[in-house]
């Protein structure tokens, strides 16, 4: 097994690693408002209430890999410019999209796309804790709740 550091730098230099789903929607104008502070202290919460480790952070790109436990889930939210790209490494993740309702079960070395401004959430959703790799571009990275 390839270690993290080398799954980013593959990640990175590379278009296409894995087969790739994709989903997009448009936020609705109400949604948008969110003053930065809010951005940044939901972003701060996410961080901690989660198994993060960022791998690599530029001003452009954003890798970071998460460990849920069973029947952890992340908060509906979006982001303004950053695509997410989601790489199951362990167990067995859902990613969610709000509208149209969508859930994409994503099993190691599977991987979706979310486009910018698309409300989603990722989930556990396996016995054991399960694990995903993050890649976020290009863009300035922000985290917007959208209860």
């Amino acid at each position: 097994m390839n270690s993290l550091p080398e799954i980013a730098d593959n990640v990175y230099s590379q278009t296409r690693v894995m087969p790739t789903r994709s989903v997009s929607r448009p936020v609705r104008k109400t949604e948008a408002r969110v003053t930065q502070e809010e951005r940044s202290s939901a972003t701060a919460e996410a961080e901690r209430t989660r198994n993060a480790r960022v791998v690599v952070q530029t001003a452009d790109v954003r890798i970071v890999e998460y460990a849920l436990s069973p029947g952890d889930s992340h908060p509906w939210h979006y982001h303004s410019e950053v695509t997410d790209r989601i790489y199951c490494l362990e167990g067995l993740i859902g990613v969610d999209i709000r509208e149209p309702s969508q859930r994409m079960p994503l099993r190691p070395g599977e991987s979706c796309e979310v486009p910018p401004r698309t409300v989603h959430h990722v989930s556990s959703l396996g016995d054991g804790t399960s694990r995903y790799l993050l890649v976020q571009a290009v863009g300035k990275y922000d985290y917007i709740t959208a209860d």
